[in-house]
């Protein structure tokens, strides 16, 4: 059993995520990052694929040294999140 009281922390970027239907395929965009764009056939690789690649551009940015556009935020844990699972 996990020790609840423990607190825990990492810092990481909070990004929003448009997903749309795009031609039969799933497109995945944010309002917030220019340049971040997933696509794939199911919303389970787009869902998958979105950290790596919104991960490699942020690394992009700071390898030439472009602050990104978004605030890092300290999680503690325990916390909860909005997990989406398909019907």
């Amino acid at each position: 059993m996990m020790d609840t009281q423990t607190s825990v922390e990492i810092a990481g970027y909070r990004l929003p995520v448009v997903i749309e239907r795009v031609n039969g395929s799933y497109q995945a965009t944010s309002p917030a990052l220019d340049g971040f764009l997933v696509l794939a056939d199911t919303l389970d690789e787009v869902l998958a694929l979105a950290p790596g690649v919104a991960r490699a551009l942020l690394e992009a940015m700071q390898a030439k040294g472009v602050t990104p556009p978004l605030v890092v935020e300290e999680v503690r844990f325990p916390t909860q999140i909005d997990v989406l699972v398909p019907a």
